[in-house]
């Protein structure tokens, strides 16, 4: 996994417009104010969206990656959130701008013969680029998309029109949830599942897949899963090489807010395990992680941790910062 640098945003763009895709979803496009190329990105990325209040918010990137000058993302308001969706539906203009940090990715498309993609509500955003990729290299594909009604289901209009009976809709005020058995209750030599959606969709089909090969399934969460105890409760110290501080984590603090109290100037934005922002490179120790995004194999080789969430199984950690 790429560690990113902890550096604040990448730049400043303008919101060139902004249009309703489905019930309670408004897609943004985003572009420089002087036409200035914006950086590469691969599917399953996402951005840091800084608005004016100074909320950051994360956003997966669902529009063209071969689009050199655009990005887009789709955003679900959000009833029971912290205010960052109301702006942008509620506030949010064509010509305001925003700062964005350059994108990252923690849910790549890996090499396969056949994808299924499943799709909750909001959780097709990072799976139309995916999607797209498929399409072009002539891959087989298909997608599963569930949501609460037709109406609610952004962008649905456009995959049905585009890719026909690849693209199963499943309103759920209509047909109910999705019969996952059916599709993943067998195995399926050579396929990988990649899935984006609410906690219960994730837990479902996690749960479906228990039988597939190692490394089949690939999800991205909107919200922390559920860890169990950290796995020591005791005091820990820290150092940070690069400065030559040294600083105690006791059980009430994370690591994160205990290096920024040693002067480590350490981006942040969800301090759920979530987002990415805060991974950082582990030199010594062993982490106790506790994030939502590392794969099991990028867990095992203990060289980077999320600050925000994650602890250490040892006495001391050693962090390039």
């Amino acid at each position: 996994m790429a560690i990113p640098g902890n550096a604040p945003q990448a730049a400043t763009l303008t919101v060139a417009a902004k249009q309703p895709v489905a019930e309670g979803v408004v897609a943004l496009t985003l572009t420089h104010p002087d036409g200035t190329r914006l950086p590469d990105w691969t599917p399953g990325s996402h951005i840091d969206l800084v608005l004016p209040t100074g909320t950051t918010r994360q956003y997966s990137l669902c529009g063209d990656r071969w689009d050199a000058h655009t990005y887009r993302i789709a955003v679900l308001r959000e009833p029971e959130g912290r205010g960052g969706s109301a702006y942008i539906h509620d506030e949010l203009r064509p010509g305001d701008r925003v700062g964005i940090s350059a994108p990252r990715n923690h849910f790549p498309l890996a090499p396969s013969e056949k994808y299924l993609f499943i799709a909750g509500g909001i959780g097709i955003t990072p799976l139309l680029p995916m999607i797209h990729q498929a399409e072009l290299l002539g891959l087989d594909w298909q997608l599963l998309y569930g949501g609460r009604t037709r109406a609610s289901m952004a962008f649905r209009e456009q995959l049905t029109q585009s890719y026909g009976d690849r693209v199963h809709v499943v309103p759920q005020d209509e047909s109910g949830l999705l019969d996952l058995d059916a599709w993943l209750g067998t195995p399926r030599p050579g396929t990988k599942v990649y899935c984006c959606g609410p906690a219960p969709l994730l837990a479902a089909v996690e749960s479906a897949c228990a039988a597939w090969p190692p490394y089949s399934l690939r999800v991205e969460r909107f919200t922390a899963a559920l860890q169990a105890p950290p796995v020591r409760d005791l005091p820990f110290e820290v150092e940070l090489r690069r400065t030559g501080r040294t600083v105690t984590v006791t059980p009430e603090v994370s690591v994160l807010e205990a290096v920024r109290r040693a002067g480590a100037d350490v981006l942040s934005s969800c301090e759920q395990g979530t987002c990415g922002t805060c991974l950082t490179p582990v030199l010594e120790g062993r982490p106790d992680h506790r994030d939502s995004v590392l794969a099991d194999h990028e867990r095992a080789a203990n060289d980077c941790m999320f600050l925000c969430v994650s602890r250490s199984r040892d006495d001391r950690l050693v962090l390039d910062l």
